[in-house]
């Protein structure tokens, strides 16, 4: 499970790797979350709101990375 409200600073520690698989638990809590919301079974609400932010803070780490504003971990400057 991924954590409530995960920051920006911590996504930033994380490697590239570790990025990529951050994204991928995101996206499949994202799914449960939906396929939950559909069978009316979803009781917090706020966590489906929750994930889509931090799926875009993934993506928005990533292609700062892509485009040297940010620096992975491990990349020398």
């Amino acid at each position: 499970m991924m954590a409530k409200g995960i920051t920006t600073e911590e996504l930033d520690k994380l490697t590239d790797g570790e990025l990529a698989e951050k994204l991928k638990e995101a996206k499949e809590e994202l799914f449960n979350l939906r396929f939950s919301a559909v069978t009316h079974r979803l009781e917090d609400s706020g966590r489906l709101k929750e994930v889509r932010r931090n799926i875009a803070r993934i993506y928005t780490i990533a292609r700062e990375r892509e485009l040297g504003i940010r620096t992975a971990p491990t990349a020398k400057k």
